[in-house]
């Protein structure tokens, strides 16, 4: 796909970042190889479908065997600078 400069120059107000002539062109060609891969995968992912590709899935681990409460609180506050009883004392922010 053919990126213009004027889109990299709409890209790089959006990001508000200033961009160089000569990064301007590196930009133009990167984001054309960058677009013509995802047209590709895109391609790739229709052609299986729900075979393999978007397949939605739990890739959570099942909570089997937590810890016991407060196994770790006292390990945890011990290394706070400043603690209130088995609390973490911070500096007021409102």
């Amino acid at each position: 796909m053919e990126i213009e400069t004027k889109d990299v120059e709409h890209l790089a107000n959006l990001a508000r970042i200033v961009v160089s002539d000569s990064e301007k062109e590196v930009l133009r060609h990167d984001l054309g190889e960058i677009l013509t891969y995802v047209s590709q995968v895109k391609e790739v992912t229709a052609t299986l479908g729900e075979k393999q590709v978007g397949r939605l899935h739990n890739v959570m681990r099942p909570d089997e065997n937590p810890h016991a409460a407060e196994s770790f609180t006292e390990d945890l506050v011990a290394a706070a600078p400043a603690r209130d009883g088995n609390r973490v004392l911070v500096k007021k922010i409102l």
